[in-house]
Formats: structure tokens, sequence, C-alpha cells
């Protein structure tokens, strides 16, 4: 992978861990020189993941829609900055500058976009590693949804196995590195063979 697109909240959120993770996120892509992708804006966990990034050598690129730079949340310290018209645009950029995506702690928007990129992985419209780095349980509820609707007949559970999940940096990232739909048994175990 050489840029991970990472989906995360414009707000720190209440315990400190979240931007520890954003931080320890950030470091670990610049050490390992995968491109960060992200929301564009310089406040939030999105601001303390571009931050450690650039602050230890990495390339950043962010990517916001023009009505939230007027609100002048917008990061001008960013290696490239891309400027979108609408939501929609922001996301399709965000998804063809990415070689994988990585869910930190975040709110409605978070959510919504990891959604959206599980969706496309189902149905086979993006074929890239998508990550849920689970920080202090944040994620726990939500990945007991996703074996609920299992459960009860809206999810295959061959889709379950479309994302990782970890409770660390390094732990995420080296299965993302793991993550191979192009070898055939992981793909006949997804069905897409």
């Amino acid at each position: 992978m050489k840029s991970i697109c990472v989906y995360c909240g414009s707000s720190l959120g209440k315990d400190v861990i979240y931007a520890e993770a954003a931080i320890d996120l950030g470091k670990a892509l610049a050490d390992r020189e995968i491109r960060l992708v992200y929301g564009g804006a310089r406040i939030g966990i999105m601001g303390a993941v571009a931050q450690a990034c650039l602050s230890n050598g990495g390339s950043v690129t962010g990517i916001i829609p023009e009505f939230l730079d007027q609100v002048e949340i917008t990061n001008t310290d960013v290696t490239e900055l891309i400027q979108t018209k609408n939501m929609h645009e922001r996301k399709t950029a965000m998804v063809e500058n990415s070689d994988g995506f990585i869910a930190l702690p975040g709110g409605f928007g978070t959510l919504e976009e990891l959604a959206e990129i599980l969706t496309w992985a189902q149905l086979g419209l993006v074929k890239k590693p998508i990550g849920i780095l689970n920080i202090n349980g944040f994620y726990d509820q939500l990945l007991a949804l996703f074996n609920h609707m299992h459960q009860e007949g809206f999810v295959k559970f061959s889709n379950l196995n479309l994302f990782v999940t970890d409770s660390t940096v390094q732990g995420l990232l080296q299965k993302m590195e793991d993550f191979d739909l192009g070898d055939a048994s992981f793909k006949q175990k997804l069905g897409l063979t």
C-alpha cells in the first residue's frame, strides 16, 4: 500500500486515547512511507493524524469540499490539497487516491464513510484492504451489530471478512498488508470467483 485513506472525526472525543491513536497512526504511516489521504481538516482526530504524519516527514493529501473550506477548518499545511464541489466528489476522490482504508473513532460522518466503503467492497467495486482501528473498544458495539445483521440474514458471513480489525496501529497495518483479495482462496472464500 502506497496510500491509505483514514476516516475519522473532526472532534477529539472525550478520551485522550483517541487522539493518541491518531498520532500513532500518523507516525506509523510516515515511517512506512505510506501517504495519508484524509478529509483535509486541521481540527479533531483528522488534524491529529495529519499533523503527526507531516511532523514525521510523511506525505499527506487532504480532500475537502468547498463549503467546509469556507468554514476555515482546512489544513493548508498538507502536501497536497484537493478541493471538491461536494461530499460525494470528496468520497470518490478519497477512494481514487487510496490503496486502503482505515476507520478511526468518529461520529456520523465517519460511520457513513465506513459503511459506504464496506458496501462498495461487498459489491466488488473496491478491492482494497479496509481496517477498523478499534481503540479502547470504540467499535465493539458496531462489530456486534455487524454480527447481529449476519445472524438475522442481512449480511453474508463472507462479507464479514471484507475488513480487518485490531486495537493497535501496528497490528492493524500488518493485517492490512497481509489482506490479499488477489489470492484465489481468499476470493473463493468471499464468493468473488
